[in-house]
């Protein structure tokens, strides 16, 4: 007994070393890209030329981040990327809410029919044309309703938020409407509190598709620079830089009477711009994210 127990002790050691070896490299190959252009974002541009720059920057500087924020509109792009990420989120989970605690009820008698229909729009949709006529035929052109209308609803957030409500016990439903609770009541007070879980999750898909979102504002919002986004901004500038080159950011430079600074360190610094503000919320959400897919996903 005492050899087979120093076998099996001796295996989950080696186990234990070669999964950890494995999981530092695929935390290295995971973190290392990010560490290489947050270093380079805030090197000096004249020694990031030279190459070399691994997760430290040899010559730190603040420049190439003082030449972004020269350009016009960031600052109130900036706060319409907030808040439609904010209002666009919540609005979402309200929605989407709603609908699969509705389609997630077996007494509702449309439930089949409803269900088909919203998975056939993740296969098939009407395209970007139809898209753009219905916006404007809405009157949402210049609108800050553009970013949250017409994604409220999603049929894959429905889908998920529906299997996990479904997988809550029934008794709880019996329980509620004994004591006289009624649907609503029901849907706030029992059923919201325990689809945390699926919620978060759900919330950071949205939150993370509405500040990543720049396509919209160019198609509805591009002339209206009071509703224009931080990521509309940030791509033309990053359109600028690639277009121009060095000559823009040149001019940028001189005009904030900082050292020249080349297009790739403003790509960089672009970059650590964007995805900041996700990396902040992520940790909040992330004890969430497993629970919610997984019990979300064993119903279809």
């Amino acid at each position: 007994m005492s050899i087979s127990r120093t076998i099996i002790s001796r295996e989950e050691k080696i186990f234990n070393i070669v999964n950890i070896l494995i999981m530092l490299l695929i935390l290295t190959l995971t973190i290392y890209p990010f560490l290489n252009v947050l270093a380079i974002s805030f090197n000096e541009s004249s020694d990031t030329v030279k190459g070399g720059i691994t997760i430290f920057p040899r010559k730190f500087t603040i420049e190439n981040y003082k030449v972004i924020f020269t350009y016009n509109n960031l600052v109130s792009g900036f706060i319409n990327s907030v808040l439609r990420t904010i209002v666009g989120t919540l609005t979402s989970l309200i929605a989407c809410s709603m609908v699969a605690y509705t389609l997630g009820r077996k007494h509702y008698i449309f439930r089949k029919q409803v269900s088909l229909f919203l998975v056939i729009t993740m296969y098939v949709s009407g395209g970007l044309i139809p898209f753009f006529l219905l916006v404007r035929d809405l009157h949402l052109m210049n609108s800050f309703l553009v970013y949250i209308l017409p994604g409220m609803v999603g049929a894959f957030n429905i889908i998920i938020i529906r299997s996990f409500m479904e997988n809550l016990p029934e008794e709880l439903y019996e329980s509620a409407y004994i004591d006289g609770a009624n649907e609503f009541t029901v849907f706030l007070k029992i059923i919201i509190p325990l689809s945390t879980p699926v919620l978060a999750t759900i919330a950071l898909f949205v939150a993370v598709g509405q500040w990543n979102n720049w396509f919209d504002t160019y198609l509805f919002n591009g002339s209206d620079p009071s509703l224009t986004t931080l990521m509309f901004e940030l791509m033309k500038v990053l359109q600028s830089t690639q277009r121009a080159g060095a000559d823009a950011v040149r001019t940028a430079s001189q005009q904030l009477k900082v050292s020249q600074v080349s297009p790739e360190s403003v790509k960089m610094a672009i970059t650590i711009v964007t995805i900041v503000p996700i990396l902040l919320v992520y940790p909040f959400l992330q004890k969430y994210f497993v629970s919610g897919m997984t019990i979300g996903a064993v119903k279809g």
